[in-house]
């Protein structure tokens, strides 16, 4: 029997980031110093960060979509390339294939962890690929080695979509060192937010150089260069580059966030093994299943329902914020978007376990400001949900 939970009167929100006053403290530092685009707090948080990750470069960025635009032009693609992405991913991956005029290949995903589906790359490979995008959905490593393998096997260049994986491991080896070229987001509701940003990682001293100029619309000297102590210096553009550096105010959120994203990591640790058991038993629900050998960030907590009644997902989500809880979904399959269905033709059953995941999945609030009592209430709203929709 399902007791009745009474209804919060408060909206439990998906998302909500936690800042304190040491954020705050960095921020008015950085007004306060005279330097509030990219400048000496930028510089640190990238040595910070490259410290974190074990690598030798970091390039702070606008955002992570920037940070996939700018490895893909780094590394020289250009039109009618080909680029494989897996098909259940935040649009950003695709679209900045689009934008250096390649062409996305989207594979199939792995019916238990949503990740791409290692097994299924190879026939996706012409003559025109040139790149796998992996991308660590949730914060799960992709299968790195078998991805290494066939990248070996055809001459591919790997790019990491790290953007939910900050704290990840893929056995003995950190996210970010992996591979030659690795993305990081530090939006609003990742697990460590500069409240807009990314970071690329590499060990390739001419990628990362490249990458630096690009960043900044090709000039061979950043602003924090020319109008320093040692005198104004004029620039050369090198490169038609982009505009996508990430200011010092956005720094001074990074270099405090970082310092905290390990016991941010341990607070999203428990609320999973908590979800976990409240919800072992539900027969409608399906929990994401892990890969061996892996750290997970644990950005979100993902559940795939099987309702009765043809209720929908959609529908489900709508139940649920009624009840005063926020949700959303990570993520819709890339081929189910006009764009991207129209221009290549795109089939749902060409997809199957994308097709089946984009339907069913469902994350709910995981975040280090939740509570115990709050992921009580989510779970038991869940139950007496699915016990409506059962006996209606």
């Amino acid at each position: 029997m399902i007791y009745s939970t009474p209804k919060r009167n408060e909206f439990l929100h998906f998302h909500r980031y936690l800042i304190d006053q040491e954020e705050k403290n960095e921020i008015l530092d950085a007004l306060d110093s005279g330097w509030i685009t990219t400048g000496p707090k930028t510089k640190q948080f990238e040595d910070d960060f490259a410290k974190y990750i074990g690598c030798k470069h970091a390039i702070a960025l606008n955002s992570c979509t920037a940070g996939l635009h700018l490895s893909l032009v780094a590394l020289d693609i250009k039109e009618n390339d080909e680029i494989i992405i897996p098909d259940i991913t935040f649009a950003a991956t695709a679209n900045v294939v689009e934008h250096v005029g390649a062409k996305p290949i989207f594979v199939d995903i792995n019916h238990n962890t949503l990740n791409i589906d290692v097994d299924k790359i190879e026939e996706k490979i012409t003559k025109k690929t040139k790149a796998i995008v992996p991308v660590h959905i949730s914060g799960q490593p992709c299968e790195m080695d078998k991805i290494n393998d066939i990248a070996k096997k055809y001459n591919l260049e790997i790019i990491e979509d790290a953007a939910h994986a900050t704290e990840s491991w893929y056995k003995n080896t950190k996210i970010g060192n992996l591979s030659k070229l690795t993305n990081f987001s530090f939006y609003a509701t990742k697990n460590m937010t500069t409240s807009e940003g990314g970071m690329i990682t590499t060990n390739d001293d001419e990628l990362a150089e490249k990458i630096r100029i690009l960043s900044l619309h090709g000039m061979s000297k950043g602003a924090w260069k020319r109008y320093s102590s040692e005198g104004y210096k004029h620039y050369d553009i090198i490169y038609p580059g982009y505009k996508y550096n990430m200011t010092d105010i956005q720094s001074a959120l990074g270099l405090c966030q970082l310092k905290k994203v390990n016991k941010f990591l341990e607070i999203r640790n428990e609320y999973k093994a908590y979800y976990n058991e409240l919800l072992k038993d539900v027969e409608e629900i399906e929990l994401i299943k892990e890969i061996p050998d892996v750290i997970n960030a644990n950005h979100l907590y993902t559940i795939k329902l099987n309702l009765p009644n043809n209720v929908t997902r959609d529908q489900f989500m709508n139940m649920m914020i009624a009840e005063n809880i926020g949700v959303s979904v990570h993520f819709l399959a890339l081929h189910s978007f006009s764009y991207y269905k129209n221009k290549y033709n795109l089939k749902p059953e060409d997809f199957p376990e994308a097709t089946k995941a984009s339907n069913s999945i469902l994350s709910i609030p995981f975040y280090p400001k939740l509570t115990k009592d709050d992921i009580l209430y989510v779970t038991n709203k869940i139950k007496e949900l699915i016990y409506k929709i059962k006996h209606s």
